[in-house]
């Protein structure tokens, strides 16, 4: 299984907000598509991934004022890239390996998706009980 079956099947829509909108406003965002993160964008360049938990630790910080910050002052500026064709083994790796929840999925340098932890974890799982069945049925046929 790759990434683009995991798009394939949550869609491949990729929510963002500009670098100086406002936390708050961020947040509103976060809820009315009922996703964890948003890209954040400077004229149109990606400067990186605002996600549920920069908006805590910014408030853990900094209290209420955090809400009235600019997105670009507590967004995380790491950007993990990942492409159509990789497989969910090399999503998890780099997810592990840089610790971060969200993956943004570049075709030929344009921006087609964004996965989360979430949505690899749900999909290697899905792997694994296909792979059970297969091998419970090859079992059960041989005996």
């Amino acid at each position: 299984m790759s990434i683009k079956d995991i798009l394939a099947y949550k869609g491949a829509d990729v929510f963002s907000i500009r670098a100086g909108a406002l936390v708050k406003a961020a947040a509103g965002e976060m809820r009315k598509h009922n996703v964890a993160s948003l890209v954040v964008k400077q004229n149109d360049r990606i400067i990186g991934v605002l996600s549920e938990h920069d908006i805590v630790s910014a408030i853990a910080r900094s209290g209420d004022s955090a809400l009235s910050m600019p997105v670009e002052d507590v967004l995380s500026r790491i950007l993990v890239t990942i492409s159509p064709d990789d497989s969910i083994k090399h999503a998890m790796r780099l997810m592990t390996h840089h610790r971060v929840r969200h993956l943004l999925v570049l075709d030929a340098g344009h921006l087609v998706g964004i996965v989360s932890s979430g949505d690899v974890v749900k999909s290697r799982l899905e792997e694994l009980e296909l792979e059970s069945n297969v091998l419970r049925d090859a079992y059960i046929a041989a005996h």
